[in-house]
């Protein structure tokens, strides 16, 4: 019996254009719950599929910096997912979820 190759699945090798990463990282923001280490870690994908090296440099970033911020291990500062996403050519944007008045 022929034994099956199982590997890990990379959602970063399947990130090919502008409008994939954008649809992906709002899926991922309307997923998040508040949680910023999963968006960080949402980030590292898309920077991933663009380069990191290439992202780190448009951001100001070192490479190692950029891995450590993006991992999802960690809560990066606002103003490092700020750079990021210009970076990577992305912006937030702001949605009321129901009116307060």
């Amino acid at each position: 019996m022929a034994k099956t190759k199982i590997s890990k699945y990379d959602v970063a090798e399947h990130l090919r254009t502008p409008e994939e990463m954008a649809a992906y990282f709002e899926a991922c923001l309307e997923e998040a719950h508040g949680d910023v280490a999963f968006i960080a870690k949402a980030l590292g994908d898309i920077a991933r599929a663009k380069g990191m090296t290439q992202v780190a440099r448009d951001a100001g970033l070192s490479r190692e910096s950029l891995y450590k911020a993006l991992s999802g291990e960690r809560s990066p500062e606002f103003d490092t997912i700020l750079k990021v996403l210009q970076a990577l050519g992305l912006k937030l944007h702001a949605e009321a979820i129901r009116a307060n008045y």
